[in-house]
């Protein structure tokens, strides 16, 4: 198993913020990304049919011989990664919002959470919330209709600028000091919400968290590559390949995309 590739799947190519981090911190290490786009956004979905498609991108990506999972999707993580580690014999590794940094370093003792639905909602999001955040305001922001304008390349677009004005001012007003953004897609929005927010706020993404923690697990439990063949990263979405590839272009070339009807 140590020469496996690690797995990662997410609703699209939000995860590909994750992929890179992995990848920045282990070099070394084989890849698989899985880019679930036909079903993208999990977060307007039911818990139900969020495991559902767990299961199945996890079913794919096993049998592909990875060694390990990374739930590049925090819909999927908060609302099926239990289930996962509890019927699968691979370690998985999941992705919360990174509340207790924010939580910790907070001046303000008020911190918004830009999310989906699905993750919001969650049991699992509430329980970090209650454990990491006592004595904190958490301002709570669905992220409606921000995972279709990245999944479109609209990173820069004026409907996007228009959406976040109207999710993130009203955290403004609360007096956050920190945001914590509880999607993969939305990293790549960072750029413009730097635009758009003040400069003493503080955003927090859970990707170099996440690598770490993938390190973490792979050398506890003995599972580095241990042969030293040439890394290899494969890619697979069930929609258009030029957007996976204009996410990835600038950090791996060159990029070979494959389709799979998933």
């Amino acid at each position: 198993m140590n020469d496996g590739p690690i797995g990662i799947f997410d609703s699209g190519v939000g995860g590909t913020s994750i992929w890179k981090e992995i990848t920045m911190l282990l070099p070394k290490e084989d890849t698989i990304y899985l880019a679930d786009s036909v079903n993208a956004p999990y977060g307007e979905k039911s818990q139900e049919e969020i495991l559902k498609l767990s299961i199945k991108n996890t079913d794919l990506l096993l049998s592909k011989g990875c060694k390990m999972i990374v739930v590049a999707c925090n819909t999927a993580t908060t609302n099926a990664i239990n289930y996962l580690r509890e019927n699968y014999q691979v370690p998985f590794i999941g992705i919360e919002p990174a509340i207790k940094p924010a939580a910790l370093k907070s001046k303000t003792k008020t911190i918004g959470v830009l999310a989906t639905k699905g993750t919001l909602s969650s049991s699992l999001f509430n329980s970090t919330s209650e454990m990491h955040a006592s004595g904190i305001t958490i301002i709570e922001q669905e992220g409606t209709g921000l995972v279709p304008l990245v999944e479109g390349g609209k990173m820069q677009d004026a409907q996007t600028r228009r959406l976040l004005e109207e999710f993130v001012n009203p955290m403004l007003e609360q007096g956050i000091d920190y945001l914590v953004l509880g999607c993969t897609h939305y990293p790549y929005l960072i750029p413009l919400l730097r635009e758009i927010l003040p400069e003493h706020i503080t955003i927090i993404d859970s990707g170099e968290a996440v690598a770490r923690q993938t390190k973490t697990v792979l050398e506890s439990q003995e599972l580095s590559k241990i042969n030293g063949s040439k890394t290899k990263h494969q890619f697979y979405t069930n929609a258009d390949v030029s957007l996976l590839k204009s996410f990835l272009t600038a950090v791996v070339e060159p990029v070979q995309i494959n389709v799979l009807d998933f």
